[in-house]
Protein backbone atom coordinates (compact mmCIF):
# COMPACT_ATOMS: atom_id res chain seq x y z
CA UNK A 1 0.00 0.00 0.00
CA UNK A 2 2.57 2.47 1.26
CA UNK A 3 4.27 2.14 -2.27
CA UNK A 4 1.46 2.56 -4.37
CA UNK A 5 0.57 5.65 -1.97
CA UNK A 6 4.38 7.13 -2.76
CA UNK A 7 3.80 6.43 -6.62
CA UNK A 8 0.63 7.83 -7.18
CA UNK A 9 0.69 10.89 -4.58
CA UNK A 10 4.34 11.59 -6.67
CA UNK A 11 2.97 11.28 -10.26
CA UNK A 12 0.01 12.86 -9.44
CA UNK A 13 1.09 15.89 -8.11
CA UNK A 14 3.29 16.27 -11.21
CA UNK A 15 0.98 16.30 -13.31
CA UNK A 16 -1.51 18.73 -10.94
CA UNK A 17 1.16 21.05 -10.99
CA UNK A 18 1.35 21.32 -14.60
CA UNK A 19 -2.18 21.61 -14.89
CA UNK A 20 -2.10 24.26 -12.24
CA UNK A 21 0.73 26.00 -14.01
CA UNK A 22 -1.32 26.28 -17.29
CA UNK A 23 -4.86 27.82 -15.30
CA UNK A 24 -2.40 30.28 -13.71
CA UNK A 25 -0.96 31.38 -17.03
CA UNK A 26 -4.20 31.24 -18.76
CA UNK A 27 -6.05 33.34 -16.45
CA UNK A 28 -9.03 35.24 -17.42
CA UNK A 29 -9.06 33.37 -21.23
CA UNK A 30 -12.45 32.49 -21.52
CA UNK A 31 -13.60 28.57 -22.18
CA UNK A 32 -10.22 27.42 -20.81
CA UNK A 33 -12.22 25.66 -18.27
CA UNK A 34 -13.66 23.20 -20.56
CA UNK A 35 -10.35 22.87 -22.42
CA UNK A 36 -8.20 21.86 -20.07
CA UNK A 37 -10.78 19.58 -18.07
CA UNK A 38 -11.13 17.89 -21.59
CA UNK A 39 -7.55 17.48 -21.67
CA UNK A 40 -7.19 16.24 -18.44
CA UNK A 41 -9.92 13.70 -19.32
CA UNK A 42 -8.07 12.36 -22.72
CA UNK A 43 -4.86 12.12 -20.80
CA UNK A 44 -7.00 10.07 -17.52
CA UNK A 45 -8.62 7.92 -20.95
CA UNK A 46 -5.68 7.22 -22.44
CA UNK A 47 -4.09 5.99 -19.60
CA UNK A 48 -7.13 3.55 -19.33
CA UNK A 49 -6.38 2.40 -22.33
CA UNK A 50 -2.82 1.34 -21.44
CA UNK A 51 -3.86 -0.51 -18.61
CA UNK A 52 -6.22 -2.63 -20.50
CA UNK A 53 -4.21 -3.09 -23.56
CA UNK A 54 -1.02 -4.16 -20.51
CA UNK A 55 -3.69 -6.87 -19.25
CA UNK A 56 -4.90 -7.99 -22.76
CA UNK A 57 -0.70 -8.91 -23.39
CA UNK A 58 -1.01 -10.32 -19.78
CA UNK A 59 -3.10 -12.74 -20.70
CA UNK A 60 -1.50 -13.17 -24.03
CA UNK A 61 1.28 -14.56 -22.18
CA UNK A 62 -0.32 -16.69 -20.23
CA UNK A 63 2.01 -19.82 -19.32
CA UNK A 64 5.92 -19.68 -20.56
CA UNK A 65 5.61 -16.46 -21.04
CA UNK A 66 4.16 -14.90 -18.49
CA UNK A 67 7.62 -14.11 -16.23
CA UNK A 68 9.12 -12.79 -19.35
CA UNK A 69 6.27 -10.43 -19.71
CA UNK A 70 6.12 -9.41 -16.24
CA UNK A 71 9.88 -8.90 -15.99
CA UNK A 72 10.04 -6.94 -19.06
CA UNK A 73 7.06 -4.66 -17.74
CA UNK A 74 8.97 -4.09 -14.62
CA UNK A 75 12.12 -3.25 -16.12
CA UNK A 76 10.23 -0.46 -18.63
CA UNK A 77 8.45 1.08 -15.10
CA UNK A 78 12.27 1.01 -13.47
CA UNK A 79 13.50 2.77 -16.47
CA UNK A 80 10.65 5.42 -16.93
CA UNK A 81 11.21 6.46 -13.68
CA UNK A 82 14.78 6.19 -13.07
CA UNK A 83 14.77 9.17 -16.32
CA UNK A 84 11.76 10.82 -15.03
CA UNK A 85 13.33 11.79 -11.49
CA UNK A 86 16.45 12.11 -13.42
CA UNK A 87 15.50 14.52 -15.98
CA UNK A 88 12.65 16.36 -13.57
CA UNK A 89 15.72 17.42 -11.16
CA UNK A 90 17.68 18.91 -14.26
CA UNK A 91 15.20 20.33 -16.59
CA UNK A 92 11.74 21.03 -14.21
CA UNK A 93 12.50 24.82 -14.04
CA UNK A 94 12.65 24.56 -17.74
CA UNK A 95 9.62 22.50 -18.26
CA UNK A 96 7.31 24.87 -15.76
CA UNK A 97 9.15 27.74 -18.23
CA UNK A 98 7.67 26.02 -21.53
CA UNK A 99 4.39 25.44 -19.76
CA UNK A 100 3.46 29.47 -18.92
CA UNK A 101 5.05 30.51 -21.85
CA UNK A 102 2.43 28.31 -23.72
CA UNK A 103 -0.48 29.87 -21.74
CA UNK A 104 0.60 33.16 -22.69
CA UNK A 105 0.86 32.61 -26.05
CA UNK A 106 -2.48 31.41 -26.28
CA UNK A 107 -3.96 34.33 -23.83
CA UNK A 108 -2.20 36.47 -26.56
CA UNK A 109 -3.82 35.10 -29.32
CA UNK A 110 -0.36 33.19 -31.02
CA UNK A 111 -1.80 29.62 -30.55
CA UNK A 112 -5.08 28.36 -30.56
CA UNK A 113 -7.01 27.74 -27.20
CA UNK A 114 -6.74 23.53 -27.88
CA UNK A 115 -3.02 24.18 -27.13
CA UNK A 116 -3.76 24.11 -23.50
CA UNK A 117 -5.26 20.68 -23.55
CA UNK A 118 -3.53 18.82 -25.30
CA UNK A 119 -0.28 20.14 -23.30
CA UNK A 120 -2.48 19.50 -19.96
CA UNK A 121 -3.79 15.79 -21.53
CA UNK A 122 -0.13 14.71 -22.88
CA UNK A 123 1.13 15.41 -19.06
CA UNK A 124 -1.43 13.63 -17.52
CA UNK A 125 -1.05 10.44 -20.17
CA UNK A 126 2.66 10.32 -19.56
CA UNK A 127 1.79 10.19 -15.61
CA UNK A 128 -0.93 8.16 -16.04
CA UNK A 129 1.27 5.69 -18.04
CA UNK A 130 3.83 5.44 -15.26
CA UNK A 131 1.02 4.79 -12.80
CA UNK A 132 -0.15 1.96 -15.01
CA UNK A 133 3.00 0.07 -15.40
CA UNK A 134 4.18 0.81 -11.76
CA UNK A 135 0.70 -0.34 -10.61
CA UNK A 136 1.06 -3.62 -12.37
CA UNK A 137 4.55 -3.97 -11.53
CA UNK A 138 3.60 -3.93 -7.81
CA UNK A 139 1.06 -6.31 -7.97
CA UNK A 140 2.69 -8.93 -10.14
CA UNK A 141 5.62 -8.49 -7.89
CA UNK A 142 3.70 -10.16 -4.83
CA UNK A 143 4.29 -8.05 -2.24
CA UNK A 144 1.32 -6.84 -2.04
CA UNK A 145 -2.49 -7.64 -2.26
CA UNK A 146 -4.41 -6.40 -4.92
CA UNK A 147 -6.87 -4.66 -2.25
CA UNK A 148 -4.06 -2.66 -0.35
CA UNK A 149 -2.45 -1.58 -3.92
CA UNK A 150 -5.60 0.03 -4.38
CA UNK A 151 -6.35 1.70 -0.78
CA UNK A 152 -3.19 3.34 -2.03
CA UNK A 153 -3.78 4.00 -5.12
CA UNK A 154 -7.27 5.86 -4.29
CA UNK A 155 -4.88 7.67 -1.07
CA UNK A 156 -2.09 8.58 -3.57
CA UNK A 157 -4.47 10.23 -5.91
CA UNK A 158 -6.66 12.15 -2.48
CA UNK A 159 -3.13 13.03 -1.20
CA UNK A 160 -1.98 14.40 -4.90
CA UNK A 161 -4.76 15.97 -5.47
CA UNK A 162 -5.08 17.93 -2.30
CA UNK A 163 -1.73 18.94 -2.07
CA UNK A 164 -2.13 20.53 -5.67
CA UNK A 165 -5.23 22.14 -4.25
CA UNK A 166 -3.59 24.23 -1.59
CA UNK A 167 -0.54 25.16 -4.02
CA UNK A 168 -2.58 26.49 -6.28
CA UNK A 169 -4.80 28.69 -4.36
CA UNK A 170 -1.86 29.52 -2.13
CA UNK A 171 -3.65 28.31 1.00
CA UNK A 172 -0.31 26.71 2.16
CA UNK A 173 2.98 27.59 1.78
CA UNK A 174 4.46 24.09 1.38
CA UNK A 175 8.55 24.10 -0.18
CA UNK A 176 7.86 21.87 -3.42
CA UNK A 177 11.87 21.79 -3.76
CA UNK A 178 11.67 19.58 -1.14
CA UNK A 179 8.65 17.73 -1.09
CA UNK A 180 10.11 16.56 -4.40
CA UNK A 181 13.21 15.79 -3.07
CA UNK A 182 12.04 13.19 -0.33
CA UNK A 183 9.52 11.33 -2.77
CA UNK A 184 12.31 11.22 -5.06
CA UNK A 185 14.45 9.37 -2.78
CA UNK A 186 11.40 7.14 -2.01
CA UNK A 187 10.68 6.25 -5.32
CA UNK A 188 14.84 5.90 -5.58
CA UNK A 189 14.41 2.78 -3.61
CA UNK A 190 11.29 1.55 -5.14
CA UNK A 191 12.93 1.26 -8.35
CA UNK A 192 15.67 -0.43 -7.42
CA UNK A 193 13.48 -2.87 -5.25
CA UNK A 194 11.65 -3.03 -8.88
CA UNK A 195 14.77 -4.10 -11.00
CA UNK A 196 15.53 -6.59 -8.01
CA UNK A 197 11.91 -8.17 -8.49
CA UNK A 198 12.30 -8.40 -11.76
CA UNK A 199 15.85 -10.18 -11.91
CA UNK A 200 13.94 -12.37 -8.94
CA UNK A 201 11.31 -13.06 -11.12
CA UNK A 202 13.48 -14.14 -14.21
CA UNK A 203 15.58 -16.46 -11.78
CA UNK A 204 12.76 -18.11 -10.73
CA UNK A 205 11.84 -18.95 -13.92
CA UNK A 206 15.45 -20.17 -14.85
CA UNK A 207 16.57 -17.31 -17.45
CA UNK A 208 18.93 -16.68 -15.09
CA UNK A 209 20.95 -19.18 -13.21
CA UNK A 210 24.84 -18.46 -12.76
CA UNK A 211 24.17 -15.62 -10.49
CA UNK A 212 20.69 -16.67 -8.57
CA UNK A 213 22.75 -18.61 -5.96
CA UNK A 214 21.94 -15.89 -2.60
CA UNK A 215 25.16 -14.44 -1.26
CA UNK A 216 23.30 -14.61 2.86
CA UNK A 217 19.92 -15.83 4.06
CA UNK A 218 19.43 -13.29 7.48
CA UNK A 219 15.56 -14.75 7.58
CA UNK A 220 17.05 -16.64 11.34
CA UNK A 221 17.05 -12.56 12.15
CA UNK A 222 14.56 -10.59 10.12
CA UNK A 223 11.85 -12.86 8.32
CA UNK A 224 9.87 -11.74 5.39
CA UNK A 225 6.72 -11.97 6.82
CA UNK A 226 7.38 -10.43 10.17
CA UNK A 227 6.22 -6.62 10.60
CA UNK A 228 9.37 -5.17 9.84
CA UNK A 229 10.15 -7.48 7.12
CA UNK A 230 7.13 -6.67 4.94
CA UNK A 231 7.45 -2.76 5.36
CA UNK A 232 10.79 -3.43 4.15
CA UNK A 233 9.75 -5.26 1.68
CA UNK A 234 7.21 -2.47 0.49
CA UNK A 235 10.15 0.08 0.83
CA UNK A 236 12.87 -1.72 -0.97
CA UNK A 237 11.66 -5.19 -1.83
CA UNK A 238 13.84 -6.31 0.87
CA UNK A 239 14.27 -10.21 0.72
CA UNK A 240 15.91 -12.51 3.44
CA UNK A 241 17.67 -14.14 0.70
CA UNK A 242 20.01 -11.23 -0.75
CA UNK A 243 21.85 -12.68 -4.47
CA UNK A 244 24.60 -11.38 -6.04
CA UNK A 245 22.63 -10.14 -9.56
CA UNK A 246 20.78 -8.11 -6.05
CA UNK A 247 23.79 -7.20 -5.51
CA UNK A 248 24.87 -5.74 -8.63
CA UNK A 249 21.74 -3.76 -9.00
CA UNK A 250 21.99 -2.05 -5.65
CA UNK A 251 25.83 -1.09 -6.35
CA UNK A 252 24.55 0.29 -9.93
CA UNK A 253 22.03 2.00 -7.93
CA UNK A 254 24.89 3.43 -5.72
CA UNK A 255 27.06 4.62 -8.99
CA UNK A 256 24.47 6.28 -10.37
CA UNK A 257 23.53 8.32 -7.42
CA UNK A 258 26.70 9.51 -6.92
CA UNK A 259 27.54 10.52 -10.56
CA UNK A 260 24.42 12.53 -9.87
CA UNK A 261 25.44 14.04 -6.35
Amino acid sequence: MLAALIIVFREVLEAGLIVGVMLAASEGIKGRGLVISLGILGGILGSAVIAVFAEQISNLFEGSGQELLNAAILSVAVVMLVWTVVWMASHGKEMVAEMKAVGKDVKDGRKPLAALGIVVGMAVLREGVEIVLFMYGIVVSGGEAPINVAIGFALGILAGAAVTFVLYRGLVAIPVRHLFKTTTILITLLAAGLAAQAVGILQDAGFIQDLADPLWNSSWLLADDSAVGRVLRTERKHGCRIGLVGRYIALARRVLSRARS
